[in-house]
């Protein structure tokens, strides 16, 4: 077990894996609040979010990254991608989260594990086996063991971890885990400190899992948020945020006959982001249309890629 008395330490541990295998829920769990949105869609992710805990004599910078892509198809999507890269370069812990019953067999995986065996060299590389709280519900051990030797024959010389971000199951484990790895170092950021993003940047993000929850098909992901305003005091937070969608026909689509769907969708997020601030808030929702923003540069720099 880890001394928490001894000296101070410090450190970047990030968290990378496929799609929908739990990387936001472990990181928010980690973290102990909900700063990475979650969905039951794929690539609801797309920023590289720090997420900083200071207890236990330690400055622990948890990062949730977008999870890895066979193909990009946009500007966008390469610009994620970038950002796993970028995470791989300064973690001093790496999570590589998969989860229990997946075996990534095809040969269109292959690049992306051989690239992470190079990086296990050089890293602290721990490999968590998430979901297992399936165990008795979808599978039985059975498919733990053979998940556990499935990476333990691509990755022979890392540690493997079975957890449950949902349900906190070896949590602590994992947690005096990264303590030990950890290097003597002061902390990066002020105590304090949850993340490094902005308030805009949370709104934006509670506002675009909202739209993942209440639309469907390519829609959720054709649509980005800007919030244009945000002012907070000591009763209510006033914010104005639009909508950027690809094509006139999915404004349409965001808006909902007589302006139904946008009415849900601003409940939704009124309730989200009064939780995430603990205030009350005003939300206006504006519906623009940016053509091809995916892949537009001016665009995606505006948007904080």
């Amino acid at each position: 077990m880890y001394n928490k008395q001894l000296i101070y330490k410090s450190g970047f541990v990030n968290i990378i894996g496929f799609p929908n295998v739990g990387k936001s829920t472990l990181m928010n769990s980690l973290v102990g609040e909900y700063i990475s949105i979650i969905t039951p869609k794929p690539q609801t992710t797309r920023h590289r979010i720090l997420g900083i805990v200071d207890k236990y004599n330690a400055q622990i910078i948890f990062c949730d990254t977008p999870g890895f892509m066979i193909k990009t198809a946009f500007f966008m999507q390469r610009i994620m991608m970038k950002y796993i890269e970028r995470s791989l370069e300064d973690a001093d812990i790496v999570l590589f989260t998969t989860e229990i019953g997946k075996f990534f067999i095809s040969d269109k995986y292959f690049s992306i594990l051989n690239s992470l065996k190079n990086i296990n060299k050089n890293k602290h590389f721990l490999i968590l086996i998430n979901k297992i709280d399936k165990i008795g519900v979808e599978y039985d051990e059975k498919i733990l063991y053979e998940t556990i030797n499935y990476w333990h024959r691509i990755f022979p010389h890392s540690e493997i971890l079975p957890i449950s971000a949902l349900k906190n199951i070896n949590q602590d484990l994992l947690m005096d885990k990264i303590l030990c790895l950890l290097s003597e170092h002061p902390p990066y950021y002020p105590k304090g400190l949850l993340s490094n993003r902005s308030e805009r940047f949370f709104v934006n993000e509670i506002i675009r899992e909202k739209i993942f929850l209440l639309y469907k098909k390519e829609i959720p992901y054709s649509v980005e948020i800007f919030t244009e305003k945000f002012k907070k005091n000591e009763i209510c937070i006033h914010i104005f945020s639009s909508i950027y969608v690809e094509r006139d026909s999915q404004k349409g689509i965001i808006i909902g006959k007589k302006g139904n769907y946008i009415n849900q969708l601003g409940a939704l997020s009124i309730k989200g982001i009064e939780k995430f601030f603990k205030k009350k808030v005003w939300l206006k929702l504006d519906v623009k249309v940016c053509k091809n923003w995916r892949s537009d540069y001016k665009s995606l720099k505006k948007f904080g890629y």
